[in-house]
């Protein structure tokens, strides 16, 4: 049985404006055993990927954890100090952002990038750092590798680029990967190759996976297992092929009606789901999906529903699941 590599408690993260204070992520517990992928899922906004960057310490200011832990290999991340987290940043724990235009340098070649995080973490000198950067590079199927390690980032196509970013953040042989959007500005086509590529790399590093998507089809065929996020809390839990099949949360099933089917007929009018998110710095009492959710009642808009087992594996925070 695999054991258990990150353990997520309780985790609150709020954001102090001059409008208020946004609380982005609102005691959110999850949890990742070694070598598997977790997905998490929702609307623009939600807090996933304020989760993703809290689970890494990469929260500037106005942004604080505010409580919670987060227990890696059961150390726990919110009381590191800089120096400990350096170690683990890049190291032991990755990450893949949406955009790799920005988070490339676009002042340095792509082989001095890949070297360049393989010389800080596992202390190789010049020479087996460039090896190392060729052959990540082949790995993440780059042509002509090595010819390529001279090449700046605005060189190469916006899938290719990607591909550098999954090469430097899997040089180290991380235990975990956290990948935020990574398909977000790819077509179609390219996006099932890069996550293709993820997947394959995650199999044979035994790297477990953090995914954050918005793409239901993208979690379909990766992640085992998928957390949906609403308004900073996690809505519902459990396994992918389960979630698919018998969603129990009404926010869920509105998710999945809205995604349109292979044997969907041209034309139909997708179901939207109405109204929109609220906002985070006033949250209205009770369920925050209570205003836009079909099956409503009175108890939805006094009480917070909090996450309680609906299946085998399966929890949702919700007083009328199914």
């Amino acid at each position: 049985m695999a054991e258990r590599l990150l353990d997520v408690k309780n985790l609150r993260t709020y954001f102090y404006t001059r409008s208020g204070v946004v609380k982005s992520v609102e005691d959110v517990s999850l949890y990742i055993n070694e070598g598997e992928t977790l997905g998490i899922v929702g609307e623009s906004g939600c807090g996933k990927s304020v989760t993703s960057l809290s689970i890494i310490r990469l929260i500037d200011k106005p942004g604080k954890i505010v409580g919670g832990k987060i227990l890696f290999k059961g150390d726990d991340i919110v009381d590191m100090d800089e120096e400990e987290l350096q170690k683990i940043r890049g190291a032991q724990i990755a990450m893949i952002f949406q955009d790799p235009m920005t988070s490339l340098n676009p002042v340095y070649t792509v082989g001095f990038q890949i070297a360049e995080a393989v010389k800080t973490h596992l202390k190789l000198d010049d020479r087996a750092a460039t090896n190392r950067a060729v052959e990540m590079m082949d790995r993440v199927r780059i042509p002509e590798a090595r010819r390529r390690l001279n090449s700046y980032p605005h060189e190469f196509s916006g899938g290719m680029r990607q591909r550098v970013m999954i090469a430097i953040a899997l040089s180290c042989n991380p235990q975990l990967l956290i990948a935020d959007e990574p398909t977000t500005a790819l077509d179609v086509t390219i996006q099932a190759q890069v996550l293709d590529l993820m997947k394959g790399l995650a199999t044979e590093f035994r790297t477990a996976t953090l995914l954050i998507t918005h793409d239901l089809g993208v979690v379909a065929g990766t992640c085992d297992r998928v957390n949906v996020m609403y308004a900073g809390r996690i809505v519902e839990t459990a396994p992918t092929a389960t979630l698919f099949k018998t969603p129990a949360h009404p926010y869920t099933q509105a998710l999945l009606n809205a995604v349109p089917r292979a044997n969907t007929p041209p034309g139909t009018k997708l179901a939207a789901i109405g109204g929109t998110p609220p906002s985070l710095i006033n949250l209205p009492p009770g369920c925050p999906f209570a205003p836009r959710c079909r099956k409503a009642q009175a108890r939805c808009r006094q009480e917070l529903p909090l996450l309680e087992t609906t299946g085998p594996q399966q929890q949702a925070a919700c007083f009328y699941p199914y």
